[in-house]
């Protein structure tokens, strides 16, 4: 669990790949790994984000600190600074480095093999979050 304005460490790992794999009011989950056509293997796990400006899917994110005016934006527009505030830039396919910023109550890093279509799983995998089986 990594809280604060400070830059987080990704365990190793080739973390390349990365997208939105679920987004509600309660929980933001990104996920990544070096190809996640199939499955990813890291999860940033945001609790009751409260501002999230980030593309649905981006590559190579280098995390750094967030800048003051980014902090200040968020108290701006939320009220108040939360206990987590995490600014990076990563390819979104543009011409440019997208530059993002989340903001929540909690992260926490997760590793594991989550699938991302419906096979049997093995004790420490999953399926994600949208992977349903045939009604039968």
């Amino acid at each position: 669990m990594s809280k604060g304005h400070v830059v987080i460490q990704l365990p190793e790992g080739p973390w390349w790949d990365w997208d939105v794999v679920e987004w509600n009011a309660g929980r933001l989950r990104l996920g990544a790994g070096h190809d996640i056509s199939y499955a990813h293997h890291l999860e940033l796990v945001f609790s009751d984000p409260v501002l999230v400006r980030c593309p649905a899917s981006f590559h190579d994110p280098v995390f750094r600190a967030p800048t003051p005016d980014e902090v200040q934006l968020v108290a701006d527009q939320v009220g108040e600074t939360p206990p987590v505030v995490l600014a990076f830039e990563a390819d979104a396919g543009g011409p440019d480095r997208a530059t993002c910023l989340i903001a929540a109550d909690q992260l926490d890093i997760v590793q594991g093999t989550v699938f991302r279509y419906l096979r049997e799983v093995a004790p420490g995998e999953r399926l994600a979050p949208w992977v349903q089986s045939p009604v039968a």
